[in-house]
């Protein structure tokens, strides 16, 4: 018989702890020995979207750590809260720093690429490596697909949501979210759906969706954590990703990056959920990498 979905949250919730950072409470999922490696999640994520990477990672003598965002998963979601990318890139600097990461390897997927790059800004001596995983570099470009961007608009985004139910959000993530569908039981899909309401009934992950920050300042900013950078950085990309498209996204990140190539793997939009081993297998390949970039810096 098969968990129910609040029997899947409860788990999900079990399998981490509480921590403040920036004044603001949050969750965090840990898993591992090792080396630390950050994973950022973004719209309609949480810690919960990494669980089986952690797992991936632990087999592989990392330490894999995901937390919530503001407004997500079991994080606070206080109402005059920033939760513009610089706000949720203050946050994640502040949790980095309360959970004693002293160097770690960053993994950025979704707008967590944004608030991630906010971080490796912030903390660029204590970044280890950068793994791209279905991220937006040049945001001046970005452009929500169909499926999020009625979130955007006040009244409208309210109607989306809630005309959201837990059968349509299993369609939509079928159309454009996971790749294989028998990698995710149905209970575990509805876990997204009341993780993202939370207490506020998704008022947070509206926030979030109408404080983009596409500037150009903002993408110099981002670009310059990935190009001549002294820690490697890689582009591991779903490539049937119809909402965030490799050629659109992934190729002008590949450039700023100055890579020869982008890694990809089976999948859709989340490839955490049918792709975990190999996003784990290449995240081990350049946590060696940086190994490497590290001793030949102090010899």
């Amino acid at each position: 018989m098969s968990a129910s979905t609040t029997e899947i949250i409860d788990a999900h919730r079990g399998a981490g702890r509480t921590f403040s950072a920036a004044g603001v409470r949050s969750f965090v999922r840990e898993q591992g020995e090792g080396e630390a490696v950050v994973c950022v999640h973004g719209m309609w994520g949480s810690s919960f979207l990494y669980r089986k990477v952690l797992g991936e990672l632990a087999k592989r003598d990392l330490r894999g750590i995901s937390f919530d965002l503001p407004g997500f998963g079991l994080a606070q979601r206080p109402r005059d809260y920033d939760y513009s990318w610089t706000g949720l890139g203050r946050f994640a600097t502040a949790a980095v720093d309360a959970l004693k990461l002293d160097r770690f390897h960053l993994v950025v997927h979704d707008i967590g690429g944004p608030v991630g790059f906010e971080l490796a800004a912030a903390r660029r001596e204590r970044i280890a490596s950068i793994t791209l995983l279905n991220t937006i570099v040049d945001v001046t470009e970005f452009k929500p697909p169909w499926s999020m961007e009625p979130f955007r608009h006040r009244g409208i985004g309210e109607a989306w949501l809630a005309g959201i139910k837990k059968p349509m959000f299993r369609k939509l993530m079928a159309l454009q979210g996971i790749g294989d569908p028998d990698s995710i039981a149905k209970p575990e899909l509805n876990a997204y759906v009341d993780l993202m309401r939370g207490d506020d009934n998704g008022r947070g992950f509206l926030q979030v969706s109408r404080h983009a920050e596409r500037t150009p300042e903002k993408q110099e900013l981002y670009r310059s954590t990935l190009s001549n950078v002294p820690y490697p950085v890689q582009i591991v990309w779903a490539a049937e990703d119809p909402a965030m498209k490799l050629t659109k996204y992934g190729e002008p990140a590949r450039k700023v990056a100055g890579l020869k190539k982008i890694e990809t793997v089976p999948g859709k939009h989340f490839p955490q959920e049918d792709q975990a081993p190999a996003i784990a297998e290449h995240v081990t390949a350049i946590a060696r990498r940086g190994r490497l970039a590290a001793l030949k810096k102090t010899a």
